[in-house]
């Protein structure tokens, strides 16, 4: 366990765990009274706990440690990555959300696309679950991000003009935002690389990705209105699930990496 995230604050240092969270320390951690284990709080600091008691299904603990939260080198200081994920079929969307989580996405926002199949009602239950799958995930990852899924004003998945109101206040806040299309359509779109989109130093990313099948060119075109920036990696066709991984991969890493090359070009340029 890389670490257990706390859902509330504790009162006066004093942990109190019921159900899921006793279940997952005493059942399946199999933790003993006198043993620590390392836990993350709401506000990002991370503690220590040491349990104290375990009794009735209740597991009571106390932070030996509270310190101030690790402070973050530069290096890694990065903007958000939101990931408009367009609905796939079957459950593949289980593990777009666990992999996001465990890589470091700020926010999953699922959308309705003209190609998805899934566009029944999702309902709050298929969103408690993937509350409960980015926990699963943070915490087996030990990811400091604390991944969000965004909920559309109704029962069902978010219509892409509720997508576009909401990638509109992104926007106005500095942010970037990339269409990942389809690498045989829709050819000569692109703009720029995406290294050389992601030296505007923007505010946060927002990663579009398609369902299966992608967009279709109206969306495309659509998309592009909107202020995105089209963009393909690789010429392979790539699964829903893969391609958000592979492309959230590919900005994160850049943007980890960003002060490096950014460094290593003034250098160059200075020569």
């Amino acid at each position: 366990m890389k670490q257990f995230i706390l859902k509330d604050e504790p009162a006066d240092s004093t942990v109190r765990l019921e159900g899921n969270d006793y279940r997952y320390l005493v059942r399946v951690r199999r933790l003993a009274v006198g043993e620590f284990f390392p836990a993350l709080l709401p506000n990002g600091e991370e503690t220590l706990i040491q349990v104290l008691s375990i009794s009735r299904n209740v597991l009571t603990g106390k932070c030996v440690t509270n310190n101030e939260a690790v402070p973050v080198p530069p290096e890694t200081q990065i903007p958000p990555i939101v990931l408009f994920q367009a609905a796939p079929k079957g459950e593949k969307m289980d593990l777009i959300v666990r992999q996001a989580a465990e890589g470091g996405i700020t926010e999953i926002v699922p959308f309705v696309s003209e190609y998805s199949v899934a566009k029944e009602k999702t309902g709050g239950q298929k969103y408690s679950r993937w509350e409960r799958i980015i926990k699963e995930a943070r915490q087996q990852s030990g990811s400091k991000t604390a991944t969000s899924i965004r909920q559309p004003s109704s029962e069902r998945c978010m219509k892409k003009d509720e997508l576009f109101d909401y990638w509109k206040e992104l926007k106005e806040s500095g942010a970037l935002g990339l269409l990942f299309h389809h690498p045989v359509r829709n050819q000569g779109l692109e703009q720029d690389s995406l290294h050389g989109y992601l030296d505007s130093m923007p505010k946060a990313v927002a990663l579009v990705i398609g369902p299966e099948g992608g967009f279709s060119d109206n969306e495309v075109s659509l998309f592009l209105e909107k202020g995105f920036k089209p963009l393909t990696i690789g010429d392979t066709i790539l699964r829903t699930e893969t391609a958000a991984l592979y492309c959230a991969a590919a900005v994160r890493i850049l943007l980890l990496e960003r002060n490096s090359w950014e460094l290593k070009r003034v250098k160059t340029g200075s020569g």
